[in-house]
């Protein structure tokens, strides 16, 4: 036995027994095993200390103290309770599925503050990415026997903190509202009621900074950057303003281009056609780069698939313009090791593969990975597409990683409205674009108008048989009220087959055959002779051909390039209807400048009998929208009498629109055009003098407005015409307007 000596005797005291008061669920040993002194220590305050610290640290206890009662050393300690049940109150906006997993705490775990308050933060964290930063969260703790305790997290998510202004300062080329329609943070307004736009996001801030990087690097301002972005929060945590503080930096021209060409057997005269900029013309960072993406296709179609293209550019201050030469070089060696697609939950990995213009093996071209990106984003079925290049496990091999962020791709749609083609309409129709995640398009769809009644049925597979045809189906069902153009009724049922493929990277073919049943009913009894002689019923069997060139931008919205469609239409493979038809149709878009564009565009066609007359429901109607100013079928053949449209066996029709914005914010869909249009069709057999056919042309000029709205597209046209005849149907307003609730 160890002889304990007074304090201060000149010897330590000896701890002879440590006791533990206070613990119920956790063993004594376990609370000593905490400690940093034992019995038969020497009493140290500093180890009793550290003790008292080690054991705060293990969050097992709400308290703990350590007092010296004589030779012993007596440990009291008060357990945290543990947590029975965790529930959250007053969230509306967020469900408790969202909110559990950002919590760190969990029924049946040792309840403390600390985990309290940190599961507190991430939730007030997770309402401010939700755009709620008026948000209090008030975590209260019910006591429960057996030192249990129900954890209830009282929510007040307050109203969204909207963005009531954005400001921008520094700019002087741009005013802040142009600025604003090219960021995607938004100002709070009424009409954003489907948008979180105005909400208050930091990721959405640091993407506004590129956009804003790329539009004014896209027009002449080579030295612009942004200075810094402040968002500040009002007192009362309801609204947010933004400021972004710019430094534009001068304006350049591009000034010389060169290339410079160090690959053998390859002359740069070849290459000068996919050269896009021109000396004099704003310097554009994008011009810069499809030029790049140009270079590397032609050269490579040249048999140099590894090359490296890049520009050296020379800048001039002074004279304020960038001259640049394109650098041809050899490029490294490298190859495709893999591609690695995530955040594909719906869309099978193999609809994604199919579009990227290189596989696993294949040479590097960072052309053929833009191409590839831009299909992607062709197919409509993701609100983001990222691909990033990382190095592979050997220096000659790269890495794809694809991450997607999957939309919804399917619809179901009510709606009425009102077309002057049609009158008032309501429509129904359900659609899935991505049908089991394998990029099937299923659509069923049906009309009901004062002159026209739809249904139909589609189906689209587009890598049928594992190879890139576009496959499908139609079946169809369409009454026509025609007794204002041409005293008659009509019905057409029916269906078809169809296949599509590439035969270039910009040119498709298609064929399809149609199978339809045309009837002819109702027809007046002072209905022209022309018209009464087609009453009846026909069937067609035909075969058509297409196409289809596309050079556009964008297949959604075009701002710039052109596509052509020739179509090929060949009847009477069975059936008791026999023509030849052909049409050509094409549309060249111009950027004139700023969100304004310049369309030219065109059709011609041409319909003959193959050993008979060309029937009435097979002629070409011309006017309504492809000819504004005019009635549906307001110019052509028309009996004189009657006044009945007959349809011609020719047409040409031709429009010069440029449309632009109307000063109302970019997110509304609102833009005006003006146009002139001209056009004309004739020709038909038999012919009589009872027949009006002048084949002259014809020709309107006008102005419209379309509103693409969150309820489905509104359209006004002022159609005046400049060049018609008497007997024309003329039609100055033209409206289309359909409501989808």
């Amino acid at each position: 036995m160890a002889i304990l000596l007074p304090v201060g005797a000149g010897a330590q005291t000896v701890v002879r027994e440590v006791i533990v008061e206070g613990a119920q669920r956790i063993e004594p040993e376990t609370v000593r095993s905490y400690l940093l002194i034992r019995a038969g220590d020497a009493y140290d305050p500093a180890r009793v200390d550290r003790s008292l610290k080690s054991l705060y640290a293990t969050g097992l206890f709400a308290d703990v103290s350590i007092r010296r009662d004589g030779d012993v050393l007596v440990v009291s300690v008060v357990e945290n309770p543990v947590i029975n049940r965790i529930a959250f109150e007053g969230n509306k906006k967020l469900d408790d599925e969202v909110l559990e997993p950002e919590i760190s705490l969990r029924p049946r775990v040792i309840y403390t503050r600390t985990k309290v308050q940190n599961d507190v933060k991430r939730l007030l964290s997770v309402y401010r990415l939700n755009g709620r930063f008026a948000a209090t969260v008030d975590p209260k703790v019910i006591q429960l026997p057996q030192n249990r305790v129900d954890l209830v997290f009282e929510i007040s998510e307050g109203k969204a903190t909207k963005i009531r202004r954005i400001r921008m300062v520094g700019n002087r080329e741009y005013s802040d509202a142009r600025l604003r329609e090219e960021i995607r943070t938004k100002e709070s307004r009424w009409w954003r009621f489907l948008s979180s736009d105005d909400t208050y996001d930091p990721d959405r801030l640091t993407v506004d900074r590129e956009l804003l990087r790329r539009f004014y690097l896209s027009n002449g301002f080579a030295d612009f950057r942004v200075v810094s972005d402040v968002a500040e929060l009002t007192p009362n945590r309801e609204d947010f303003f933004i400021t972004f503080t710019l430094e534009e930096g001068s304006r350049y021209e591009f000034g010389k281009i060169e290339l410079d060409v160090r690959l053998r057997d390859l002359d740069s005269e070849d290459l000068w056609d996919e050269v896009v900029i021109d000396p004099g013309d704003w310097y554009d960072a994008q011009e810069v780069d499809k030029t790049i993406d140009r270079l590397t296709n032609k050269v490579g179609l040249l048999g140099h698939p590894f090359v490296d293209v890049r520009p050296r550019v020379i800048r001039d201050r002074e004279n304020r313009t960038i001259a640049v030469t394109f650098e041809l070089n050899e490029g490294a060696r490298v190859f495709v090791e893999r591609i690695e697609i995530t955040g594909n939950v719906r869309t099978s990995e193999e609809v994604i593969r199919r579009e990227f213009r290189m596989v696993e093996g294949d040479a590097f071209n960072s052309a053929k990975l833009r191409r590839s990106r831009q299909r992607l984003n062709n197919l409509n079925f993701f609100a983001r597409v990222d691909i990033e290049q990382v190095p592979g496990n050997v220096p000659d091999k790269t890495v794809l990683k694809v991450d997607v962020e999957e939309k919804s791709t399917g619809s179901l749609t009510f709606g009425i409205g009102y077309s002057s083609s049609t009158g008032p309409l309501a429509d129904f129709s359900i659609r899935e674009r991505n049908l089991l995640g394998k990029g099937q398009d299923l659509k069923l769809g049906a009309l009901i108008a004062a002159s026209r009644s739809e249904i139909d049925l589609s189906f689209t597979e587009p890598y049928f048989l594992d190879r890139e045809i576009a496959a499908g189906f139609d079946i169809r069902r369409v009454s026509r009220n025609l007794q204002d153009e041409s005293s008659f009724d009509s019905r057409t049922t029916g269906g078809s087959l169809r296949a599509g493929y590439p035969i270039t990277e910009n040119l498709r073919q298609r064929w399809k055959y149609t199978l339809e049943k045309k009837e002819v009913t109702d027809v007046a009894s002072d209905a022209s002779i022309f018209v009464q002689a087609e009453e009846g019923t026909t069937m067609l069997s035909e075969v058509s051909h297409n196409l289809i060139y596309d050079r556009r931008d964008s297949a959604i919205r075009p701002t710039d390039g052109y596509i052509i469609r020739l179509t090929n239409d060949l009847a009477g493979l069975g059936g008791n209807t026999r023509y030849m038809r052909n049409q050509l149709r094409g549309v060249k878009y111009y950027p004139v400048d700023d969100q304004w564009v310049l369309s030219l565009s065109g059709t011609i066609g041409h319909i003959f009998g193959l050993g008979q007359d060309v029937n009435l429901l097979d002629r070409f109607f011309v006017g309504g929208n492809s000819l504004r100013g005019f009635t549906n079928s307001g110019i052509g053949p028309r009996d004189k009498t009657t006044k009945d449209a007959l349809g011609g066996e020719w047409k040409y029709t031709a429009t010069a629109e440029l449309s632009f914005p109307v000063g109302l914010p970019a997110e509304l869909g609102v833009k005006g055009r003006v146009f002139t249009d001209i056009g004309s069709s004739g020709k038909i057999s038999p012919t009589g003098p009872t027949v009006e056919d002048t084949g002259s042309l014809r020709a309107s000029v006008g102005t419209g407005v379309t509103w693409v709205s969150p309820f489905g597209p509104i359209g006004l046209d002022l159609g005046f015409p400049m060049l018609s005849e008497d007997f024309d149907e003329l039609e100055t307003l033209r409206i289309n307007f359909g409501a989808r609730f």
